[in-house]
């Protein structure tokens, strides 16, 4: 008898529950890269606090909070087998509570997005769209293992780092921006590899063809931290081109240091993944901050 044979089915969703699905743990990636897009634009953030706070609340709670409702809800099979606890599969949001939270918030995205003028409207919209094709039936992009974390990737750091730097700008970026940005958004497909890791057995199951589940762990790992490495010694490349040796030395200094954690990770990538997302990509975004403060100076 499973433990949801025994409860009473609930008809209102719980309170902890719904703070739950939205996972306030995954905010911080595009909350930090809305910043980083922020500081590299080189606008003095005097007056403009308010712009500030609204895009970080919008690109952290709002904009990745509904895309963590949309995927659980549209995985909700697939979580039954990989983490039975989680709200939709064990009852705790019934019914079809969570597409109407994953609806809600994205109505609630759009409305404060137009808030931050077309650039923030435009990025916004993107980002709902983005979120529902890489969750949803028919697209359901999760299924590729490398369109699906690419468009994470892209969602996660490199289009919050553009449209910070475009609402403060009042316009497009110059192109240095956009291409650091670009790079720290293509390197962390790796690191979207690396969390599929966690849904191993039920993504194979449910026909979801993750890299760790058509290349198996062990050469999924190693893709991921070429892929997470390679586009940062691109940056500091480019920053020792425009002037900014000491910036770049401390990324290579961190670039350093995340190739030791790799190769401890890499010694048995199915069990250390988890460690690797706590240490190295703690490194990986802290060289994001550097190079965004590098480009202060280069525009």
């Amino acid at each position: 008898m499973t433990l949801t044979s025994v409860l009473p089915s609930r008809r209102w969703p719980e309170p902890g529950a719904m703070l739950r699905l939205i996972k306030p743990v995954t905010w911080f990636p595009p909350m930090w890269a809305y910043l980083c897009g922020v500081v590299s634009s080189g606008v003095s953030p005097q007056g403009q606090w308010g712009l500030i706070f609204l895009g970080v609340l919008l690109a952290g709670p709002i904009v990745c909070g509904m895309s963590q409702a949309a995927n659980d809800w549209c995985d909700r099979h697939v979580d039954a087998i990989n983490e039975p606890d989680r709200p939709i599969p064990s009852g705790r949001i019934p019914g079809r509570w969570g597409l109407w939270i994953a609806l809600a918030m994205s109505a609630l995205s759009l409305l404060v997005g137009a808030q931050l003028g077309p650039w923030g409207f435009g990025a916004t919209v993107f980002g709902v769209l983005a979120a529902w094709a890489y969750s949803a039936e028919p697209v359901r992009l999760k299924k590729s293992g490398w369109w699906g974390p690419g468009l994470v990737g892209l969602c996660y750091e490199g289009l919050p780092w553009f449209t910070g730097a475009a609402v403060l700008s009042v316009g497009a970026p110059g192109w240095p921006v956009i291409v650091i940005a670009a790079l720290y958004a293509l390197g962390a497909h790796g690191i979207m590899t690396l969390n599929d890791f966690k849904a191993l057995e039920g993504d194979r199951q449910m026909g979801v063809n993750s890299l760790p589940v058509t290349l198996g762990p062990d050469r999924a790992a190693k893709v991921a931290c070429w892929v997470m490495a390679v586009p940062q010694v691109v940056v500091a490349g480019l920053l020792f081109t425009w002037g900014k040796p000491f910036f770049a030395a401390a990324i290579l200094a961190l670039i350093a240091a995340q190739i030791w954690a790799m190769s401890r990770m890499l010694q048995d990538p199915k069990a250390r993944a988890p460690w690797y997302n706590g240490t190295g990509v703690a490194m990986y975004v802290s060289g994001m901050m550097i190079a965004a403060f590098a480009l202060r100076s280069v525009l």
